[in-house]
């Protein structure tokens, strides 16, 4: 008996705090804009692709010029730097060719602005890296659409859960309502002497155990409410009602397949692309490579000056013949990279439709359990209805009635569920077969 009060006291205690909080009806238009303006998925996605779209970036150094400007200012008096930096200074006279002065001469200040560029001309491993890093940028744009794609799905999800807890607590208060008059009833026919303690305890149980039940979807209106605000990512937690009604979706099988032309699958494609990208990249690394350069200087011996000045440009072929077998590793890395990124996009696909089929099938079986849940949901409640008159009566046991009750209870938990998972394996089907 102390359990009991302590249990409806818990119940009490916990009904005051879900009313104490507001209750806040949203629809599921509403979650999917503010999932797609907040989510910190799509942040964290978005942040993948502007990371890649900067490597890209940094491979237009394959043609565009590389530009330095640097200003050095030195004092010496080691011959050769001394006597060149008059020369460079164009101050050099006859007497500065005096074999004593050019043996050991005098401190000279020496102040250089120099100007340079290196422009690449041809680089071909340049040139596939950047093919690389731009299917690299261009995977990363379709995983943030694919990752937004999951988050439409994974919102229809959440809110059917927060529809079927909501169901579940209706459901369950109606039962405890009945419950509780067919205590009420227990006990007067106990007191007229028509029933005995036993069948009183049993009703007593049968109550204790669907407010136990009703504690618990009350939990999971709040679990569900949760999860919506962590996918809107509101730290505010309120609890959610769902405006929309939980309700049987449309939905025909036809032909659904999964599409070459999905995000994801196409995000793989293009990481094969990268990979292949950067093993021709690693194979012309042994070609020989042409850059230009040239260079403006300007000399003085006052700190940012330039009384004199020069100029140099040129071209340049460069070729590492041998690096010790660095660049052979390299390139047989990559090119299992490649072949194992090849292997991964096929196995990728083929997973596709092995839970594609699994899919269809759940969808078969959901429709199939809902006929037969919609059957046994109206079956067992004109079973409770006439046990119930027929107990009113005296003419029915309490345990025939308790067993009706449980039953008709569980029926209707087990129909909506079914609409969940009926509904739940239609979005699945879409986010697996969107193109």
């Amino acid at each position: 008996m102390k359990k009991h009060i302590y249990i409806v006291a818990l119940l009490f205690v916990f009904s005051m705090s879900v009313k104490a909080q507001d209750l806040v009806p949203i629809a599921k238009s509403d979650v999917l804009s503010k999932v797609s303006e907040n989510n910190t998925s799509i942040k964290i996605s978005e942040e993948d692709f502007n990371a890649a779209k900067a490597d890209y970036r940094q491979t237009n150094a394959v043609f565009l010029p590389n530009i330095t400007a640097s200003h050095t200012a030195m004092a010496t008096t080691n011959p050769l730097m001394a006597f060149g930096s008059k020369l460079n200074q164009e101050i050099l006279s006859s007497n500065d060719f005096n074999p004593a002065l050019l043996n050991d001469p005098s401190q000279i200040e020496n102040y250089a602005t120099k100007f340079e560029i290196q422009q690449p001309l041809i680089n071909l491993d340049g040139i596939y890296q950047r093919k690389a890093a731009k299917s690299k940028m261009e995977a990363m744009s379709l995983k943030t659409e694919r990752t937004q794609e999951y988050l439409v799905f994974e919102v229809d999800k959440a809110y059917m859960q927060l529809q079927l807890a909501y169901k579940a607590v209706d459901v369950l208060e109606k039962a405890l309502e009945a419950a509780n008059a067919n205590k009420k009833l227990a006990e007067d026919s106990f007191k007229q002497g028509y029933l005995q303690r036993a069948d009183v305890l049993n009703v007593e149980v049968r109550v204790t155990e669907v407010q136990n039940q009703l504690q618990t979807a009350k939990s999971n209106v709040q679990n569900a409410s949760n999860y919506l605000s962590f996918l809107m990512n509101d730290d505010t937690y309120v609890v959610y009602m769902p405006s929309d009604e939980l309700s049987i979706a449309t939905f025909t099988l036809d032909d659904k397949k999964v599409s070459e032309n999905r995000s994801d699958i196409k995000a793989m494609q293009l990481a094969t692309n990268a990979y292949e990208a950067m093993n021709k990249a690693d194979k012309m690394a042994f070609l020989p490579r042409l850059n230009a350069f040239g260079s403006y200087e300007l000399y003085d011996d006052q700190i940012f000056q330039g009384s004199a000045n020069g100029y140099l440009f040129g071209a340049q072929l460069s070729w590492d013949i041998f690096q010790g077998s660095k660049r052979i590793g390299k390139a047989q890395k990559s090119k299992s990279e490649f072949e194992k990124s090849k292997l991964e996009y096929k196995q990728y696909v083929s997973k596709s439709n092995l839970e594609l089929n699994k899919a269809k099938r759940a969808f078969i079986d959901a429709d199939n359990k809902l006929k037969l849940t919609t059957l046994a949901l109206q079956q067992s409640e004109e079973s409770l209805r006439i046990r119930t008159n027929r107990f009113k009566e005296g003419l029915e046991k309490t345990s025939d009635l308790l067993i009706a009750e449980t039953q008709y209870a569980q029926k209707q938990l087990e129909y909506y569920q079914t609409i969940f998972e009926y509904n739940y394996t239609q979005a699945y089907l879409q986010f697996l077969t969107k193109e």
